[in-house]
C-alpha cells in the first residue's frame, strides 16, 4: 500500500498557478488512469487534468476557487501497491497501479494540448479514442496505458441500447451546456448516431451564439465583489500594458464588400468548400495576408534595441467565449489555401467556444483580427495585442446606399481598418495596408495574383 501526491502541473508555457474550478471526485472515490479529476483554470483556458494514477482518493488539497501554484500538491490517493518509479523499479498489484513520473507528465500534457476532432483519426482528448490508427503508450509491463482505438466506438455503439440515451463526448455536452441547448432534441450525425459539435452549432443558430436572449431579473444585492483573477486578471493586465506601453494610432474607411458576400454565397455552394464554414471573415483574413505581404513591416514587434519583422504570419482570431476574450491565433497562416484556412477559422473558433483554448494556442501571435461585425456593430477603435504592431477591426456588413457610376444603389457596405504601433509604423504604411485590405474586399479576384 503506498500513497501518492499528484502535484498541479505546468500544463502551458511558464504557468505560475491555477486556480481549482470544480473536483470531479471526493475523497474515499476510486479512480482509474486518465480519469477526469478535476477542472483548472488557467490565466485563460480551462483545463481538465486526467488522473495519472489508480487507486483510491484519500485527501483533495484545495478547495474550489482556490488558486494553487505549480507544483503544490492538489490531491492524494492510495494506489493499493508500490509505484513505478523513473526507473522501472518497484512492483504494483494487479488491480491498482500508478503510471511513472514521466508517463504521468505526458497524460496530462496531452489534456492540455490535444484538441478534440470529430472526424476518426483526429488528437482527442485524454480517456477518449476514435475509430482510427492511434499509438499509445505502454507500461513497463507491456499493458496500454490508454484504451485501444476501437474500444471507445464499440462502447459508444453498445450505449445506444440504452433507453432514452444520448450519444456526445464531454466537451461536447459542455458545449451545448454553454448554447443553451438540450442535447436530447439534437440529432446527432456520427457514425453511430452521437452528437457532434457542428450538431449542437447547427441547433443553436448563429444568432444565438452570444448574444442574451432573456433579460434578467434586477439583482437584489445593491452592489457585488467579483474577485479579480484567472481570465480577467490576465485580460486586465495585458491591455493596461498594451495600452500604455504601446502608441495606438486608429484608421478606418468603408468599404463595399458586396462582391465579397457574392463571393462567400459561391463558395458556399461549391463542392470544394462542402462541409466547411464559409463567412465573410475567411475572405478578410486572406484580404489580410494578401496586404501584409505587400506592406511586411505591418507584421512587426518592438523592443527597446531592434524591431524585429517577422517573415512567417500566425494570425490571431479575438473569440469571444463564455468565460472572456481569448487570441488565439493560426500558426504560419501565409502557407494555408483558402480551403485550409477556413477549416483553421472554423476549427479555431469552436475550440475557443468549447473553452478548450491551451497556452500554447495563444503563444507566438503576430496580427490579430477583432470581428465586431458578428455582434452588429459597426466599427470600434481596438487595443493592440501585447507585442503585436497591428489588429484590424471588421464591422457588421449591411445594405447602405452607395455611389456607383454616379447613381446611388443599394449595396453591401462594411467597415474596416484599425489600431497601429505608432512606434514601428507610419501613417502611410498603415494607410496603403488598410487600402489593401479595402482592395480585396471589394474585388476578391486580386486573392488570384
Amino acid at each position: 500500500m503506498s500513497e501518492m501526491s499528484f502535484p498541479l502541473p505546468d500544463v502551458g508555457e511558464g504557468l505560475t498557478e491555477a486556480e481549482i474550478v470544480t473536483w470531479k471526485v471526493a475523497p474515499g472515490d476510486s479512480v482509474e488512469l486518465n480519469q477526469v479529476i478535476c477542472e483548472i483554470e488557467t490565466a485563460k483556458s480551462i483545463v481538465e487534468l486526467p488522473s495519472p494514477f489508480v487507486g483510491t482518493v484519500t485527501e483533495l488539497l484545495a478547495q474550489p476557487g482556490q488558486t494553487v501554484p505549480v507544483g503544490d500538491p492538489i490531491m492524494r490517493v492510495s494506489t493499493g501497491g508500490d509505484a513505478v518509479d523513473d526507473a522501472g523499479s518497484g512492483s504494483a498489484n494487479a488491480g491498482a497501479t500508478s503510471a511513472s513520473a514521466d508517463e504521468a507528465r505526458d497524460i496530462v500534457a496531452d489534456a492540455a494540448a490535444s484538441v478534440e476532432h470529430e472526424d476518426a483519426g483526429g488528437a482527442v482528448l485524454v480517456g477518449y479514442g476514435t475509430a482510427g490508427a492511434a499509438k499509445s503508450r505502454r507500461r513497463r509491463g507491456g499493458e496500454p496505458l490508454l484504451p485501444t482505438p476501437g474500444a471507445v466506438p464499440a462502447a459508444v455503439a453498445a450505449a445506444g441500447t440504452a433507453p432514452g440515451a444520448v450519444l456526445a463526448k464531454p466537451p461536447i455536452r459542455k458545449l451545448a451546456k454553454d448554447l443553451g441547448v438540450t442535447l436530447a432534441e439534437v440529432s446527432g450525425t456520427g457514425p453511430a448516431g452521437e452528437v457532434l459539435r457542428s450538431d449542437v452549432e447547427r441547433h443553436a443558430g448563429q444568432a444565438r451564439l452570444f448574444r442574451n436572449l432573456e433579460t434578467p431579473e434586477p439583482a437584489e444585492e445593491r452592489e457585488e465583489r467579483i474577485p479579480l483573477k484567472g481570465m480577467r486578471k490576465q485580460i486586465a493586465k495585458a491591455m493596461v500594458t498594451s495600452a500604455f506601453e504601446a502608441p495606438h494610432v486608429s484608421v478606418f474607411t468603408d468599404v463595399d464588400a458586396t462582391r465579397t458576400m457574392e463571393f462567400v454565397k459561391r463558395l458556399k455552394t461549391s463542392s470544394g468548400f462542402a462541409g466547411v464554414k464559409v463567412s465573410p471573415l475567411l475572405i478578410f483574413a486572406k484580404a489580410m495576408l494578401w496586404a501584409i505581404r505587400r506592406n511586411p513591416e505591418i507584421n512587426s514587434t518592438f523592443t527597446e534595441t531592434e524591431i524585429i519583422r517577422r517573415n512567417f504570419v500566425n494570425l490571431g482570431i479575438a473569440a469571444a467565449t463564455p468565460r472572456g476574450l481569448v487570441v488565439p491565433n493560426i500558426k504560419d497562416a501565409q502557407d494555408l489555401s483558402l480551403l485550409d484556412l477556413a477549416k483553421a477559422i472554423e476549427q479555431l473558433t469552436l475550440t475557443a467556444r468549447e473553452g478548450r483554448t491551451t497556452p500554447a494556442d495563444m503563444a507566438e501571435g503576430t496580427i490579430t483580427i477583432t470581428n465586431i461585425g458578428v455582434f452588429g456593430m459597426d466599427f470600434g477603435t481596438p487595443i493592440l495585442n501585447p507585442g503585436e504592431c497591428a489588429i484590424l477591426a471588421m464591422g457588421t456588413i449591411r445594405e447602405k446606399p452607395w455611389v456607383v457610376d454616379g447613381e446611388v444603389r443599394p449595396r453591401m457596405v462594411t467597415t474596416v481598418g484599425g489600431s497601429f504601433d505608432h512606434r514601428i509604423v507610419d501613417g502611410d504604411v498603415i494607410s496603403r495596408f488598410v487600402a489593401d485590405v479595402a482592395s480585396v474586399l471589394e474585388e476578391p479576384a486580386l486573392l488570384l495574383d
